[in-house]
This record gives C-alpha cells, sequence and structure tokens, in this order.
C-alpha cells in the first residue's frame, strides 16, 4: 500500500478520511496547516471556523487515537501571499475573491503536496467531497449537496494523478457515522461556515487592516450615474447585494458593479442582474468539449447549472475563454469562478473577469 500524507484540518470530513486510508492499509502521515495568526472570536463562533488552536489539537488527537504520525506545518507566509494578499488585492480591483478556491489551488494542491512527496508520500489525501477518475480528471461527488468541484478547478491532472478523496462516494451522514464507529473526537463537530482567517466574517475590516490608508470612499449611483447616496468603502459591496446599500429609491435595487477606479458602486433593479455570458482569465481545462457535447456551467458553489457555449477562447488571450449562456444566469461576479461540466465531468474553470449583461 502507499505511503499517505492526510491534510487534517481538525473536522471530521479530514479526520474520516485518515480512518478510512488507514483501514485500507496505508502507511499514513498527518499534517495539520497553520495559516494564519487569526485571534480565537470565542467558543460559540469558534466552532464554525477552521485552523485555530482548537482545530490543530483535535487533529492531533484524531492521529494519536488511530496510531500513525502526526506534523505542524508552518504555512502562514506562503498562505499571506497567495490567499490573504489575494483576497485583499482583488476586492481593491473592484471584484469579490474567491479565497477557498485560491488555498486549494497554491497552498494544498501545490505546496503541501511538494511537501507530502519530501515526507516521502506518494499520494495526498483530504476530505473533500469529489471523485478523481483513472486519467487524474476531476468527477463531482456522488451527494450533490455536498460536491466541492466548484473549488478545486485550478488542480492539474498531475497533482489528481497523486491524490486521495476517499470521501468523494458518501454523504454527510455516512461521515459521522464513520466517525462515531471508530471513536473520534470530532464525530459531531460543526463544519466550519466563514472564511477562516475572518472570525468576525467582515472582509471589510479585514481588507482595511490588511491594505491600510487606502481611501474607498465614494458615491452611490445608477447607471446613468445619478448619485443616489456616499458609502465609505467601496469593498464592501459584491454585485447582487441588497441590504446595507442605505438608499432609498421606491423600489428594490441591487448593486449590478463595482467602480474602483472612481470608487463607486452602481446600483438597479433586480432584472439589470440576469447575465448572459462571462469573459474569464487563468482558465484551466481538463477537457475541453466535444462539437456534440452541450456544457453547463456553474457560476457560485451550489449554484445552478446553465446551458452555455464557447465563444472565444486562448486565440484572444493567454487563459481567456469568453461564454455565451443560453439561459441567463443571476448576478455573474467578477472575481469568482465559472466552472464547466459535462455529466458528473469536469471540463474545466476559470475566473470572471466581466459578465455579460445584454444577450
Amino acid at each position: 500500500m502507499s505511503r499517505v500524507c492526510v491534510a487534517m484540518s481538525g473536522g471530521v470530513d479530514s479526520s474520516v478520511t485518515a480512518g478510512l486510508l488507514l483501514e485500507a492499509g496505508h502507511e499514513l502521515v498527518g499534517v495539520h496547516m497553520k495559516l494564519h495568526d487569526a485571534p480565537d472570536p470565542g467558543h460559540g463562533a469558534a466552532a464554525k471556523r477552521c485552523c485555530g488552536l482548537d482545530d490543530a489539537l483535535d487533529a492531533r488527537r484524531v492521529a494519536e487515537r488511530l496510531g500513525f504520525p502526526f506534523y505542524v506545518m508552518d504555512l502562514r507566509e506562503a498562505f499571506r501571499k497567495a490567499v490573504m494578499d489575494d483576497l485583499a488585492d482583488t476586492y481593491l480591483s473592484g471584484a469579490t475573491p474567491n479565497p477557498c478556491i485560491q488555498c486549494n489551488g497554491v497552498l494544498k494542491f501545490k505546496v503541501l503536496l511538494s511537501r507530502a512527496r519530501a515526507l516521502g508520500c506518494t499520494h495526498l489525501a483530504t476530505g473533500h467531497y469529489a471523485r478523481v477518475d483513472a486519467d487524474g480528471g476531476l468527477r463531482t461527488a456522488t451527494d450533490p449537496d455536498k460536491d466541492q468541484t466548484y473549488f478545486l478547478f485550478p488542480v492539474t491532472r498531475e497533482a489528481l494523478r497523486q491524490t486521495l478523496f476517499p470521501l468523494g462516494g458518501m454523504d454527510k451522514p455516512t461521515v459521522r457515522a464513520h466517525a462515531r464507529r471508530m471513536g473520534l473526537v470530532t464525530a459531531d463537530k460543526p463544519e466550519s461556515q466563514e472564511i477562516c482567517f475572518i472570525p468576525d466574517d467582515d472582509h471589510a475590516r479585514f481588507v482595511a487592516g490588511h491594505r491600510p490608508g487606502v481611501d474607498g470612499a465614494g458615491e452611490i449611483v445608477d447607471e446613468a450615474g445619478t448619485v443616489l447616496g456616499h458609502h465609505d468603502g467601496y469593498w464592501r459591496y459584491t454585485v447582487g447585494q441588497r441590504r446595507g446599500l442605505g438608499v432609498a429609491v421606491g423600489s428594490p435595487v441591487y448593486v449590478l458593479a463595482i467602480d474602483a477606479d472612481r470608487r463607486r458602486v452602481v446600483v438597479g433593479p433586480d432584472e439589470r442582474l440576469q447575465h448572459h455570458g462571462v469573459e474569464t482569465r487563468g482558465f484551466h481545462w481538463y477537457r475541453r468539449p466535444r462539437t456534440d457535447e452541450q456544457p453547463l456551467a456553474r457560476i457560485r458553489h451550489r449554484g445552478a447549472l446553465v446551458p452555455a457555449e464557447i465563444v472565444a477562447d486562448e486565440t484572444a488571450g493567454p487563459g481567456r475563454v469568453d461564454l455565451r449562456f443560453l439561459a441567463p444566469a443571476r448576478a455573474a461576479t467578477p472575481g469568482q469562478a465559472v466552472v464547466l461540466y459535462a455529466g458528473d465531468e469536469v471540463l474545466g474553470g476559470g475566473w470572471i473577469r466581466r459578465v455579460r449583461s445584454e444577450p
């Protein structure tokens, strides 16, 4: 059997991943990634976030219970550059970042995979709900409510060939049942819900603190440029947002766009959020669709699948793929990802750079 490095967050999913691999006869090395120094927000809130001291201790307890070596790797500097800096700078550019995708694409399946090889491991295992086929392609989890392939599109085939996802064919109750059977301390631990390094879920406070001195105050305007109000930081807003706008025009309005250059937040009616396509950057293909295939696009985790067609590819620029949606998709957001599927197969994905409002 293989020597496997298990990424252990301290949650139930990675704990059961380790237990199942051990039962299958693999030799294990457990690794917990120390990613940041965010303060512990207190017991109640801590239960909803990951990567804190309690999580490292829980991961160690699981390793001790199952009887394999466990290490904590200090990846704070790499995490700051790849994820924290990227989050702040993406908000400042007027887009909405996805730090979980950044963490997977850079930290777990590049940096950690490299460290796993240095430990003599042939594979890296994580608790993601996804599957890998025989050719190193990415496949959705059997439980659509838990599928996490949206967050994994940057991971290369080469990396996936060295990756194990033991939970890809399970649902959450089954995973918790395995944890109880194994006597693991994490069996009933709640799932993390917020960004791990922003424990109060206040991204605007984080951006202001991470990039001090930046003045983001400006105007809230309609599409014609009429000033409706003012704000104290355009990075506080994201496309599709309705709450907290502080303007009254007689009917509900939503954020349609962020103009970072002029520090403007553009608002309008909900129907203007029906988008008909996107221009992407950094697109990563596993396989291009055949002429007889109808790819389906997803623009957010657990979002609806929308039929799409490719209208421009890398010939328009390196890593650029433009898509037309054959049915409107609500609130496609620059900075987020669009991922293409054919059945349970992930065809590829990229970062949304611009949206198309007109058919």
